[in-house]
């Protein structure tokens, strides 16, 4: 948080809220205990502030108060008991104090550490909550994993981030960006991860969840996030959970042809050799941090700019920190047992196979290729026609550093890179970084490299330097 801006403890943010005369509400807890309302009955003066504290272990219980759902753990249940928890403060409530208070329900559902130490550590955690007395709703979401190896400690973690949460929604709402940092006040990252945070509501109109999204793998909390072609926040573990992936990495700068054909081409094969129906495969298009930091910072608009071109194309973006791919996939491995593939072209193959990214690793390239191939992964190698010698290299012919070729030929000849045969020639001649030059330097010509949807919302938002050609005399 900013430097002008004291960073409050635990104790003292909850007390904060309880002296806080305006707020009254419920707090429902289901899993680990009651870890967050505890907080606030310890730093006493809680009669001002909790309306109900209550927790329903026992299915049968929680159905009963929430109706049924398929997963206990799951931002269904979230939602049901924000809803009916908010709603029945304001049913009771809102007659006898509604002007003076303003009404929320805070609500969490965990798994925490299990006895035998076997289950995922996860939970969702949210405040529906009024700014004002009789002001609409606004509510903040999030999706939490534990990391400790303790139960009490993941206990601790979790009651610190729901006094984080709601010491946020009461006191930063008018300033999400602090808010979102402030959950991590008194803890650290090597404690909590938060993959998923959705605002929503009257005081969030403004806000864009993807930028929010961003800064969780910005600030650490989160080694990637996700969001589909709606710009709808999406929690990793739902959409890929026990599915076969499909990931194309790319800077999307912007999108063209070829990146649509790449995807296009992998996912045929993908499915031809799995057997499935094509609509099996969660298809994601990757942004690493690291290709937005191009410019030595981020620049939101930008990101902003290639997510809806890909909300245009109607894909799922998923932004990560994982530079190195067996970074990226021992991440994907954690929510699927299913194959992963990734799609990649010619020059990236080249790189994949560089020895400089590996000097971290003990075992150096042989270590990551392990642990990249590990499980049941593939890749797709998209063909490269070279602009000057019209030369197209493939997996065939791809240069190579001399003391990796047997290491390649290795993975070849298992089928672990696989080419491409599928792809549409025509489009071979498009980089991005041609398109982009050719928007910025009024070339049309630029419109036939990419998909007519892409072209449309360029030439409408004036994305990347675009501007129409000024009529000449």
């Amino acid at each position: 948080m900013g430097d002008d801006i004291p960073k409050l403890s635990t104790n003292q943010k909850a007390l904060k809220v309880n002296l806080d005369p305006l707020r009254y509400g419920t707090f429902a807890e289901i899993g680990a205990g009651q870890e967050v309302a505890r907080w606030f009955f310890k730093v006493g003066a809680a009669a001002g502030t909790i309306s109900k504290s209550i927790s329903a272990y026992d299915m049968a219980v929680s159905d009963a108060i929430y109706g049924r759902c398929k997963r206990y753990v799951s931002r269904e249940r979230l939602h049901s008991m924000l809803d009916y928890e908010h709603g029945l403060n304001l049913e009771r409530l809102r007659t006898s104090r509604g002007d003076t208070t303003a009404f929320f329900a805070f609500a969490d559902t965990v798994s925490a550490l299990n006895y035998e130490g076997t289950n995922e550590c996860h939970g969702w955690m949210g405040v529906k909550f009024q700014t004002h007395p009789r002001d609409e709703d606004s509510e903040i979401i999030i999706h939490v994993r534990m990391l400790d190896r303790e139960n009490s400690l993941q206990q601790e973690v979790l009651g610190i981030v729901g006094v984080n949460l709601l010491y946020g929604a009461f006191f930063l709402h008018h300033i999400p960006d602090l808010l979102l940092e402030s959950l991590l006040d008194n803890l650290s990252t090597e404690r909590i991860e938060i993959d998923m945070i959705e605002f929503s509501g009257i005081e969030f109109r403004h806000v864009d969840n993807r930028g929010m999204s961003l800064k969780l793998v910005q600030l650490g909390l989160s080694g990637a996030a996700m969001f589909g072609p709606s710009g709808e926040v999406l929690q990793p573990s739902e959409v890929l959970r026990k599915k076969p992936i499909l990931v194309e990495r790319g800077s999307f700068r912007p999108v063209t042809k070829v990146n649509i054909d790449m995807v296009r081409s992998a996912h045929e094969r993908f499915a031809l050799e799995l057997g499935v129906n094509p609509g099996d495969i969660v298809e994601l298009m990757e942004v690493t941090m690291r290709s937005l930091l191009v410019t030595g910072k981020i620049d939101l608009n930008d990101f902003l700019a290639r997510a809806d071109l890909l909300s245009a194309a109607g894909k799922t973006v998923l932004i990560s920190d994982y530079f190195e791919y067996y970074r990226l996939a021992a991440y994907l491995t954690r929510y699927t047992s299913e194959p992963i593939a990734v799609t990649m072209g010619v020059s990236s193959l080249q790189d994949l196979f560089k020895e400089q990214y590996y000097s971290k690793l003990e075992g150096g390239i042989l270590e990551a290729f392990g642990k990249l191939f590990k499980k049941n992964l593939r890749i797709y190698v998209y063909p490269l026609k070279d602009p000057e010698t019209g030369m197209v290299y493939t997996v065939d012919n791809a240069e190579l550093p001399l003391d990796m070729l047997n290491l390649y030929r290795h993975l070849v000849d298992s089928e672990r890179i696989k080419q491409l045969d599928n792809f549409d020639e025509s489009v071979l001649h498009i980089f991005s970084r041609d398109v982009l030059k050719r928007i910025k330097d009024c070339d049309p010509s630029w419109e036939n490299m990419v998909p007519p949807a892409i072209a449309a919302v360029i030439k409408s938002r004036h994305f990347f330097g675009y501007r129409e050609m000024q009529l000449q005399d």
